[in-house]
């Protein structure tokens, strides 16, 4: 199919609207937390989980629609995520304070879990529909279709700019403001032609497309499944979810033959990762975090900033590696310096001005990692069809709602309450939460009170006691963004071994089924 036709550029830009919608959700639910926070009283560990479950959720639809798209077909699969997309409106917007606590974070937590699975199986489309239209210029379109995800940003943080600061609009008819996109994509895609990748136009079966997978990615997407059920369902005993693993690595071992799998991909695994918890953790704290140093408002404008500039750069991926020289692991080691160097600023920001300094370093940083990351996977790896480029997203979505999301929310819990006892333990007595908190392994905290850390941040004149508390949660705002800032850190490493291994072995260049 010709990269200019018609309809491949139908298809291009109908997924870029699809990937639109999710942008737009995720920006506008990123400002609304202290909405939730005041209306529901929710610490920031649990406001992280409920965001968290935005992400999560996307990994499923994108791990079954990756498996199942070469075959069922992209058309069926678009039907079923718009049908998603409209439930998961219904279930969130059901969600008042006068059902309790318990039942409102279940509402919330839920809507927004069906608002991810219909994002997966959207991506399940897009990744591998652009990589078979665009198989010459990968790194380019995968770019390009992406910017639409630094778009929703940005027209998320604008609607929540306008609508919540400025008019005072109800967070439910914010959030609606993705349902505009939705219909938009369902449009688009509608009477398109579609493609089948290059492994399922050669006839390859499910087993050979997993083989480059293999028991080494089975391994890796047992232990993030495992991490997702203990924190999902924390009644199921542990022994049934390692045999629920085992059994998942044990059909991949066998449907490949008992291949091992690639160490290469093993690798870009385990680094998606590692991508989905800085750059998704991040920008769904960040509008919350820089608006508590500063100000709402200009943590919302700051956003929309970022976002911005990471929207422009990413049509500019082409260009960047032609003329700079650089290959797309050459491109990502870069970004991951600048990351980690934005994020180290970002946490002693004091001005405006000094934060979108920062923040454009962050920005420019964190602004290829993603969609570069899918388009190696589908250079090096072309006979795993659809499957490697939707597992790599899945991690990477899963990741951000387990690790990035949650884990920078119990980061500025236990930060800002450490602060808080050592500044003023008596204050932290009054002001703290019934519950405490945990995440993964790390010890359980007692965070402030989401109501009362709202009443200060709001109080006109605030007393001692609630300047202590506004000044122990910035203090643990500062350090959750430089704990934050060691994942790119660990990126870099990783991106730089990568590059000598790909010169030591004449270079990266993309390959083709033979």
């Amino acid at each position: 199919m010709p990269e200019k036709s018609i309809n491949a550029q139908r298809l291009l830009w109908a997924g870029f609207t699809a990937i639109l919608a999710t942008g737009i959700g995720f920006a506008v639910r990123g400002g609304i937390l202290d909405n939730w926070g005041a209306e529901f009283g929710f610490t920031s560990t649990q406001l992280g989980v409920i965001s968290g479950a935005g992400l999560t959720g996307f990994c499923f639809g994108i791990f079954v629609g990756g498996l199942v798209v070469d075959t069922l077909g992209y058309g069926k699969l678009i039907v079923a995520s718009f049908l998603l997309h409209i439930l998961s409106a219904v279930v969130t917007f059901s969600a008042n304070a006068g059902m309790g606590i318990d039942v409102a974070y279940q509402y919330l937590f839920w809507g927004t879990f069906i608002f991810a699975l219909a994002n997966g199986s959207l991506e399940a489309v897009a990744n591998p529909l652009v990589a078979t239209l665009f198989p010459e210029n990968r790194t380019h379109y995968l770019n390009i279709l992406h910017a639409s995800w630094p778009l929703g940003l940005v027209l998320g943080g604008a609607v929540g700019w306008l609508l919540d600061d400025r008019i005072n609009l109800s967070w439910k008819l914010q959030l609606a403001i993705f349902l505009v996109p939705t219909v938009a994509y369902g449009a688009m895609f509608l009477g398109q032609r579609f493609p089948r990748s290059e492994a399922a136009e050669k006839g390859l079966s499910l087993g050979d497309m997993f083989k480059d997978v293999g028991v080494l990615g089975g391994l890796v997407i047992a232990g993030m499944l495992i991490l997702f059920f203990q924190a999902t369902f924390p009644s199921l005993p542990l022994w049934l979810l390692l045999v629920g693993a085992i059994v998942l690595v044990a059909s991949i071992a066998k449907i490949t033959s008992f291949a091992m799998g690639s160490v290469l991909l093993f690798v870009l695994f385990g680094t998606h990762i590692m991508v989905g918890a800085v750059e998704l953790g991040t920008d769904g704290w960040i509008q919350n975090i820089t608006g508590s140093i500063l100000s709402s408002e200009e943590g919302k404008a700051l956003f929309v900033i970022t976002s911005l500039t990471m929207f422009v750069l990413r049509f500019c991926a082409a260009w960047i590696e032609r003329n700079l020289k650089l290959s797309p692991v050459g491109l990502l080691l870069v970004c991951a310096v600048l990351a980690f160097v934005g994020l180290n600023m970002t946490s002693g920001i004091e001005s405006f001005s000094g934060a979108v300094l920062a923040l454009l370093i962050y920005g420019v940083g964190k602004t290829f990692f993603w969609p570069t990351m899918l388009a190696i996977v589908g250079d090096r790896f072309p006979r795993t069809g659809a499957i490697a480029i939707s597992i790599m997203g899945g991690l990477g979505m899963m990741s951000g709602g387990l690790i990035g999301l949650p884990g920078l929310g119990y980061a500025k819990d236990r930060f800002a309450s450490e602060a808080l006892q050592e500044q003023a333990p008596a204050v932290y007595q009054e002001m703290k939460a019934a519950d405490s908190n945990s995440w993964l392994f790390f010890k359980e905290v007692t965070a402030v009170d989401g109501k009362r850390l709202a009443e200060a941040k709001a109080a006109a004149t605030p007393n001692d006691s609630q300047i202590a508390l506004v000044e122990s949660s910035l203090e643990g705002d500062r350090k959750t963004m430089r704990i934050d800032s060691f994942i790119p850190a660990s990126m870099g490493f990783i991106f730089l071994a990568l590059l000598v291994y790909f010169r030591a072995n004449g270079g990266y260049r993309p390959i083709s089924i033979d």
